[in-house]
C-alpha cells in the first residue's frame, strides 16, 4: 500500500511538528493543575524531571530506530526484539488501539472546547458531531499527502508553540519568576513526597507522544539519522514549553487557586496581562492543539496498522479502496468517539501502553547485559 499519493517524503521539521503536535495535545492545558494538586508548589519542577526521566525512555527508541527504521515503528522494534509472535501482536495492536482512543478522546475535546467559544452547552448531542467533524478532517488531510501533512503540522505547530510561548512569557512578567518557599517542607512530608511522585508519573505521559515518531520511518527523509533527531528535538522542545507554563502558572497564581480551577489554569495565569480575553486565547490555543494532535495521531495509528499487515501480525488489509489502514483507523474513531465515554478506557490503554514501553527497554538493557 502507498500512503503517501504526493510521493514526497518529509523533512525534519515537517517530522518534529508532527511529534510535538502529538505531545502538545490538549492535556497539556488541564495537566497543570492535576499535577499541582498532587505535588503542591514544587509542580513545575515535576515536569522538569518528568522530562528527564522521558530522556532515559527516549534513548531506547533513537538507538532502536537508527538501526531499524520503518513506518511499523514500535511493531518493528517489538519484532526484532521479540521475533514474530504472540508477544510482538499483543504489544503492537496494544499501542495501535491505544493510539486509536487517544484520537477519540482529542475528537471530544475539541468538541468540548469549542463549544464554550460560543457559549453552547457541551450536550450529548454536538460533541460527538464535532468529534466526528475533526476526525473526518484528520482524514482528508491525510489521504492528500505528505505535502498536505507537513504543511498543515508545521503551521498548527507553529501557532500552538507560539501561542503557548505568549502565555509563559507574559504570566512570567506579570508575576515574576515563582519563590518555592515551601519547597522544604514539602519534600519533608511523606504525604507529600508520594504527591510528588505521583505528579512526576502524571507528567511523564504529557512527554510520551514522541513514540509515534517512530511510526514515520517510510515517510521522512534519511529515516536513520532523522527518527532519532525528531525525538530528541521533540522532547527539548516540549519540556521547555512544559516547564515555562508551570513556571508561569505558580507564579500568578496560589495553589489553591490553580486547584480550584484546575481545568482553565492557564487561562486564569494569563488574566493579569490579558484579563478576560485570556480564557479566550487559551481555549483558541486548545482547539489548535486538538487538531494539531488529531492529525498527527491518524497519521501514526494508520502507518502502525498498515505495517503490521505487512508483517502478517493483523489479517491483511486487503481492502478494495484505497488508504485501507487509513480508513480503519478513521473508522474506529468515529466509532469510538460517538458511542463511548473514553475516560476510564483510555486509562487502560495508558497502562497497556507503559507496559509495551517497558518491554522496549527490557530488550535494550538486556543487549547490555
Amino acid at each position: 500500500m502507498k500512503h503517501d499519493v504526493a510521493g514526497k517524503k518529509l523533512s525534519l521539521v515537517g517530522s518534529v511538528s508532527l511529534g510535538t503536535g502529538v505531545m502538545i495535545g490538549a492535556g497539556i492545558f488541564v495537566l497543570i493543575g492535576q499535577v499541582a494538586e498532587l505535588a503542591g508548589e514544587l509542580f513545575p519542577l515535576a515536569f522538569f524531571f518528568g522530562a528527564c526521566v522521558t530522556g532515559f525512555s527516549a534513548y531506547s527508541y533513537v538507538k532502536f530506530s537508527s538501526v531499524y527504521p520503518s513506518s511499523g515503528g514500535v511493531a518493528k522494534f517489538l519484532r526484532k526484539a521479540y521475533g514474530p509472535g504472540t508477544i510482538t501482536g499483543t504489544f503492537s495492536l496494544l499501542m495501535y488501539v491505544s493510539m486509536v482512543i487517544a484520537e477519540s478522546l482529542v475528537a471530544r475535546t475539541f468538541g468540548t472546547y469549542t463549544l464554550r467559544l460560543f457559549d453552547i452547552e457541551s450536550t450529548s448531542m454536538f460533541v460527538p458531531i464535532l468529534a466526528v467533524i475533526l476526525i473526518t478532517l484528520g482524514y482528508v488531510i491525510n489521504v492528500a499527502g505528505n505535502t498536505i501533512i507537513e504543511t498543515t503540522a508545521t503551521m498548527t505547530a507553529t501557532i500552538k508553540i507560539l501561542g503557548i510561548a505568549v502565555l509563559a512569557i507574559s504570566g512570567l512578567v506579570a508575576g515574576g519568576f515563582p519563590s518555592f518557599k515551601s519547597a522544604t517542607a514539602v519534600v519533608g512530608n511523606d504525604v507529600s513526597l508520594g504527591g510528588f511522585i505521583a505528579a512526576l508519573a502524571l507528567s511523564i505521559l504529557a512527554y510520551k507522544g514522541f513514540t509515534t515518531i517512530t511510526n514515520q520511518g517510510g515517510d521522512i527523509i534519511n529515516p536513520k539519522r532523522n527518527i532519532g533527531r525528531s525525538i530528541i528535538f521533540s522532547v527539548i522542545i516540549c519540556t521547555f514549553i512544559y516547564v515555562a507554563l508551570a513556571l508561569s502558572v505558580a507564579a500568578n497564581l496560589s495553589v489553591l487557586e490553580i486547584i480550584k480551577s484546575k481545568d482553565y489554569a492557564l487561562a486564569e495565569a494569563a488574566r493579569p496581562v490579558f484579563g478576560n480575553w485570556g480564557l479566550w486565547f487559551t481555549v483558541v490555543l486548545a482547539i489548535v492543539a486538538t487538531v494539531s494532535g488529531l492529525i498527527a495521531s491518524v497519521f501514526s495509528a494508520s502507518r502502525l496498522l498498515a505495517m503490521l499487515g505487512k508483517m502478517k501480525q493483523v489479517p491483511g488489509l486487503n481492502l478494495s479502496v484505497g488508504h485501507p489502514a487509513l480508513i480503519i483507523t478513521v473508522l474506529l474513531a468515529i466509532l469510538l468517539a460517538v458511542l463511548f465515554d473514553l475516560t476510564r478506557i483510555a486509562a487502560i490503554g495508558a497502562i497497556f501502553y507503559l507496559i509495551m514501553d517497558i518491554a522496549v527497554h527490557w530488550n535494550i538493557a538486556c543487549d547490555y547485559c
